[in-house]
């Protein structure tokens, strides 16, 4: 019947003796299906010829693919964003119209969902008035991670189908369901074994042809208003909209935006519904949050197929090593077994090879509890950490990642050992948060296998990892680590290096900010409700404590020394007067904050006012009460400049790397899209203003000439 480059449709023999269609999306030279404007098209046009096709008494949905349909292709529908508000609506409504066809066919139909199925491949299922899926198949709503609502009606066909109180927990949510949850909900109708999909949704569309099951009213059900008395309603949406802000905030709309969509088109039938959905999801489109949180989506595909073209090259890794037990060396080594690469954990003492094995069994233990891993594969994860005192089988090992103390002469010696020892192919990390590759790499003999490996604690949480290029590294030993991170489940970017590499380079500038704050006078708690305020995490007093006060005063000793002009410190600073008093933060339980447990054992900060007196002894025209705007301007601003000196020095290769550095190793606020996404949004001209409104305060805040000439000429960090 039809032919396009995604879409065909055929005639078949079906259930009942009755003529049938099956349609099936199977993109021409891909690997998955997608949803783009011409595969849209082909929709619209199949739409025609089946509503056109009088012989025709049922219709399956299908996928050529291993998957259904991962969704819309946001690489294209990201730049229609940039249209007005009221185009992007406009479009929204024409393009349901085109899967409100297929759900208007005068006849029964059935999708069977063959593997992923997400955001508009979901949304695509709906139409129809059946769906059959795969036990290995998932489905869901991502839209609400990326910024945005669904745009294809699924604000209004799910809680029709589902009820309000699923299709906010699934929409709101934006996680991806199991099969047993959706048949649970009533999301789907069946779940079979994986070569039965297609079988069964023909066995289901014969129910439907023969009235077995009543296709008619499921379809009156989806297309006619939601069945929720007023005052149910009222309670449904308002407290689901309550317990959804707080937990987004108020830097993310979407997910009270998708249920409010629900609330105001719930009273309404199909196609008033849908205008409702299509107006939120234009508004949405528009947000800094959308444009952020689709940046990193693509951000984050960059990185993934960089990590494919390094995984060409990459040497296999089957067995790694980590010197170093301890709770680094520990997470290391169960971050590495939990993925399937077997671990021998090395030291010098017994007590740290119990540190490190306690460690990585606490966090196997916390996957039990969450029922994540069964205690049988907590086990078998566990025996494949090794601990031991000697180099024994280290001749055996792939990957050693090498995690003793954060000193170079400690590390030197520890890494001429182990050369010694490994084959001549093996590839040895540093976990270095700041020592120079090429220092350490100096009396190597075989410095093109060495390069650093850079985790970001606590170890299993931190998705990032930054992998070090030396001058004398070899591709294949990069490739290696990359590859080696990613088995991990870790994220990782190749920065080339220098003192502090890219994360923590970019990070201390911002702590030098802070440090001129509290010379001049600023409230250090303040300080830290601004910065949370403004979406981190934890504003940077508190930053300190987590990171350990006694780290980060070495990793400001190595950043001065390499950057003496914007970093070296010409005043006794408030980090100086609590290193010396030896609050060490979270680590020994006295820093700015106080620590205490709570009842679920994690550390609870409390406000001493000791804190007070230590900080006055380096605030020489004592305290002075900052607005939050000026708070975060001194802050972020030497930030941003730092990013941007990395990226014209060539540390790191693209914008997109260095963001997406910052947003998984120091939690930038998301919504922003890391320190050059931000900077395009605040316009470079503007931003330009700002640091001439610093300049006073020194180098930190002097924009680079490159900056200065993109603002003259008004370019972006990210073309639009």
């Amino acid at each position: 019947m039809y032919q396009g480059k995604s879409i065909q449709v055929t005639r078949f023999d079906g259930p009942n003796n009755t003529v049938c269609a099956e349609l099936k999306f199977d993109r021409q030279n891909e690997s998955v299906n997608k949803f783009d404007a011409a595969t849209i098209a082909e929709l619209k046009e199949a739409g025609s010829l089946l509503t056109a096709d009088a012989s025709l008494k049922g219709l399956i949905v299908t996928s050529g693919k291993d998957v259904f349909i991962v969704g819309a292709d946001i690489t294209e529908f990201g730049k229609s964003f940039q249209l007005p508000e009221e185009e992007i609506a406009k479009w929204a409504i024409e393009t349901n119209k085109v899967f409100s066809t297929i759900e208007d066919l005068p006849f029964p139909s059935v999708t069977a969902i063959n593997g992923i199925a997400l955001g508009g491949g979901f949304e695509m299922a709906l139409t129809t008035d059946y769906r059959v899926i795969s036990a290995k198949a998932s489905i869901g709503f991502p839209e609400v991670k990326l910024g945005i609502i669904p745009g294809f009606a699924g604000t209004v066909r799910f809680p029709r189908l589902v009820g309000a109180d699923n299709a906010i927990e699934w929409i709101a949510g934006g996680e991806a369901a199991k099969p047993d949850a959706a048949l649970k909900i009533k999301a789907v109708d069946a779940v079979v074994p994986p070569e039965k999909t297609r079988e069964a949704a023909l066995k289901l569309l014969a129910l439907a042809q023969s009235g077995a099951f009543d296709w008619k009213a499921r379809r009156a059900q989806k297309t006619g208003k939601l069945k929720l008395g007023p005052i149910e309603a009222a309670m449904v949406f308002e407290t689901a909209k309550g317990f959804i802000a707080g937990k987004a905030g108020k830097h993310f709309p979407a997910p009270v935006a998708a249920v409010t969509a629900i609330q105001k088109g719930a009273g309404k039938t199909r196609d008033d519904a849908i205008a409702i959905e299509s107006a939120t999801f234009a508004k949405l489109a528009k947000t800094q949050a959308a444009d952020s949180l689709i940046g990193l989506f693509l951000n984050d595909q960059l990185l993934k197929k960089k990590g494919k073209a390094y995984s060409k090259i990459a040497r296999p890794v089957k067995q790694g090593a980590v010197l170093g037990a301890g709770i680094m060396g520990g997470g290391i080594a169960y971050q590495s077994a939990s993925r399937g690469t077997p671990v021998i954990m090395k030291d010098i003492a017994d007590k740290a090879l119990d540190l490190g094995m306690n460690e990585a069994n606490k966090l196997l233990s916390a996957q039990v509890g969450r029922k994540k891993m069964t205690p049988e594969k907590a086990g078998a994860v566990l025996s494949t950490i090794r601990p031991t005192l000697n180099y024994g089988d280290f001749g055996a090992v792939d990957v050693v990642v090498e995690a003793v103390v954060e000193n170079p002469k400690v590390k030197k010696a520890v890494l001429a050992d182990v050369e010694n020892i490994v084959r001549a192919d093996t590839v040895i990390a540093s976990n270095t948060s700041s020592i120079s590759i090429d220092l350490l790499a100096a009396d190597l003999k075989r410095p093109e296998n060495f390069l650093g490996m850079h985790f970001f604690n606590p170890v299993h949480k931190m998705p990032l990892v930054e992998v070090i290029k030396g001058a004398k590294t070899s591709p294949e030993a990069v490739a290696t680590i990359v590859a080696y991170a990613s088995a991990m489940g870790k994220t990782p970017i190749v920065v080339n290096n220098c003192p502090g590499f890219l994360v923590n380079r970019i990070l201390f500038p911002y702590f030098g900010g802070w440090s001129l704050l509290l010379r001049d006078g600023a409230d250090y708690q303040k300080m830290d409700k601004a910065a949370e305020a403004f979406g981190w995490p934890m504003g940077p007093s508190y930053l300190q404590d987590v990171v350990g006060i006694d780290t980060s005063h070495h990793v400001g000793d190595v950043l001065a020394e390499g950057y003496p002009d914007r970093m070296g410190r010409e005043f006794k600073t408030a980090l100086d007067v609590m290193y010396e008093a030896k609050r060490y933060g979270q680590k020994n339980g006295i820093g700015f904050y106080k620590y205490e447990t709570d009842p679920k054992g994690k550390p609870k900060k409390v406000v001493v006012a000791d804190t007070y007196e230590l900080i006055a002894q380096v605030q020489p025209n004592g305290t002075k009460d900052f607005g939050d705007e000026e708070i975060m301007e001194r802050l972020m601003i030497p930030m941003i400049i730092e990013t941007a000196r990395c990226l014209e020095e060539k540390i790191v290769d693209t914008a997109n790397e260095a963001d997406m550095g910052l947003i998984m190793g120091v939690g930038f606020p998301p919504h922003l899209g890391g320190a050059l996404k931000y900077a395009d949004s605040i316009g470079l001209a503007n931003l330009i203003e700002k640091c001439a409104k610093y300049a006073p305060l020194g180098k930190l805040y002097e924009p680079t000439a490159t900056m200065k000439a993109m603002a003259a000429a008004g370019q972006r960090y990210y073309p639009l």
